[in-house]
């Protein structure tokens, strides 16, 4: 267990190198590993912290230098995200709204809360945005699952989402990850999509405040 999270630290801190020396150390179980990240990511609303579109990106660079199957790496996130999602929906359907009454250690409230209101102004397209977002992601499809939304709908909604994230992040990181500036300022460039990702939930809540006050 401890390696475990060693690894996910390492992750979160130094993305590229850790992910370069996963696939020279494991080969061909890299694509396991990544599986787990990225579905634990999308899958449990205790793990919103994993890295999730900086992890799409590096994947999608490393991929570019031949070093993972491309083909591959897209089927493997695929059912990750998608597998996710529906664990988290069904998670959120068996405890239903209990989770906006009882106060769980193991889950972030304010984050519950956030993701409902974003839920609650834009519907069911929701589950496409969220995507692109960290943190309302993991929430995201938890949140639908809890508010009983109709599961072919949600389907629906996940297909395009995951489809979407999936091959903007990866194909980003696979054309312009090995570019030699990108490849110098590689952390640099993470901090960036991570910013990037967060912008919309911000002005969300900046343009809140300055209408309500």
């Amino acid at each position: 267990m401890s390696d475990f999270f060693h690894l996910i630290i390492n992750l979160i801190l130094h993305l590229k190198p850790t992910l370069d020396e996963l696939v020279i150390t494991y080969d061909t179980w890299t694509f396991l590993i990544i599986f787990c990240i990225v579905f634990c990511e999308t899958g449990l609303v205790i793990t919103p912290f994993l890295p999730g579109d900086s992890l799409l990106f590096a994947a999608g660079a490393i991929a570019a230098g031949g070093a993972l199957s491309l083909p591959v790496l897209l089927i493997v996130l695929l059912c990750a995200s998608f597998g996710g999602d529906n664990s988290n929906y069904f998670i959120g359907r068996i405890l239903g709204p209990k989770v906006f009454v009882n106060d769980y250690k193991l889950l972030k409230k304010e984050y519950l809360n956030k993701t409902h209101a974003f839920y609650e102004k834009h519907g069911g397209i929701t589950i496409i945005i969220a995507r692109f977002i960290p943190i309302i992601r993991t929430f995201a499809p938890f949140v639908a699952g809890v508010g009983t939304m109709n599961y072919f709908k949600f389907i629906s909604f996940s297909i395009i989402g995951n489809c979407l994230w999936i091959l903007i992040c990866v194909f980003s990181g696979y054309f312009f990850g090995n570019i030699p500036f990108v490849q110098k300022n590689f952390e640099l460039v993470v901090v960036g999509i991570i910013l990037v990702s967060l912008m919309p939930p911000v002005i969300g809540v900046i343009r809140h405040k300055l209408i309500n006050r």
